[in-house]
């Protein structure tokens, strides 16, 4: 996939909100939001877990896209832009995994 490929399902899935949920299911997705995309990312994260465990690289791959069209999902769903998901990793760019999580605010649980 290309970044422009990646523009396009982007482009797409914003149009997909205003469609008719019986002629797109990107829109039934997102008129059931947030529990449906919710779990079909998690469906889609153990495929691709499965099939990466079982060494199955065709299978895995082909889950990675669901899983990347799915997390999508969710972001809009959830009114988060993907540029800000980017800037994210921007900002971390040149920190440590482990110096970053340590400086997260702490959560109580």
């Amino acid at each position: 996939m290309t970044f422009s490929a990646l523009e396009k399902l982007l482009k797409m899935i914003e149009e997909r909100k205003t469609a008719h949920v019986d002629s797109s299911y990107t829109a039934s997705l997102l008129a059931h939001a947030p529990e449906k995309p919710i779990r079909k990312l998690a469906e889609e994260v153990t495929e691709l877990l499965i099939d990466v465990m079982k060494g199955d690289i065709n299978g895995a791959t082909k889950e990675a896209a669901d899983v990347l069209y799915h997390y999508l999902i969710v972001l809009s769903a959830a009114d988060i832009s993907f540029s800000d998901v980017l800037s994210e990793l921007e900002r971390r760019e040149g920190v440590s995994g482990h110096a970053e999580k340590q400086n997260r605010p702490k959560t109580s649980k």
